[in-house]
């Protein structure tokens, strides 16, 4: 079994800072990429920012210069930085994880954490 708990989400000021983690456990044999996505009720999902395990990283344009992505490969966690947060950053985040779990079988798939409520005051 293959879980992601996601943690750090809550209520903050317009201005100010929050630290989202996800952690994958279970028997995962690589990551490839491990992303943040966001969604407001009514809306899709969106992608707010990926990182490979290389260290690639990719946000949207609507979080960008504000978010940060990074991941700790050895303890298979990622973490979204994010300073300057705006009211319109109010959403539910998902972690993301595109899993290999197997040297035999290397085809990777997504998984899903339970989301995490952040909601921005103005």
């Amino acid at each position: 079994q293959v879980h992601l708990v996601e943690s750090g989400g809550g209520l903050v000021q317009a201005g100010g800072s929050l630290r989202l983690s996800c952690a994958a456990s279970g028997s995962i044999f690589s990551i490839p990429t491990m992303s943040w996505y966001r969604q407001v009720p009514g809306k899709q999902r969106e992608l707010a920012a990926t990182i490979t395990s290389g260290g690639i990283t990719n946000y949207a344009d609507s979080v960008k210069g504000r978010f940060t992505i990074s991941r700790d490969n050895a303890k298979n966690t990622v973490a979204l930085q994010m300073n300057s947060l705006k009211p319109e950053d109010t959403a539910v985040y998902y972690c993301k994880a595109a899993l290999v779990l197997s040297p035999r079988h290397m085809v990777a798939y997504d998984y899903w954490g339970q989301g995490t409520q952040v909601t921005v005051s103005s």
